[in-house]
């Protein structure tokens, strides 16, 4: 596993640290500054854009690799379930990254 996937959990925390701080400021009674919505959205996408990243080199990195080609029926079945949920969230992520770029371009 690469050494950058194990910060992995914390970059997560922190664009879901950006989002709640952009969700509090547009809910501010005064109303939203307009310069700390964008600069968070901003932090925001590139943050996702470098999970993004991280997820498809891992992903890429354990298609490459082929630990299971003498192993047992089980561990392959556990690679590939495991595979298939990164693509998933991969496709979510996606999804992620679609909305917020439709929602950047609003402005």
């Amino acid at each position: 596993m690469c050494m950058r996937f194990l910060c992995f959990p914390q970059r997560v925390v922190k664009v879901l640290e950006l989002a709640g701080g952009v969700m509090e400021e547009l809910a501010s009674p005064s109303g939203p500054k307009k310069e700390f919505v964008n600069s968070h959205c901003r932090e925001f996408m590139q943050s996702m854009k470098d999970i993004q990243v991280t997820l498809r080199e891992e992903i890429k990195s354990a298609c490459e690799y082929r630990p299971f080609e003498k192993c047992d029926y089980n561990a392959r079945i556990a690679n590939e379930i495991c595979f298939q949920k990164l693509e998933y969230v991969l496709t979510q992520l996606d999804d992620l990254k679609q909305t917020a770029d439709r929602y950047i371009s609003f402005d």
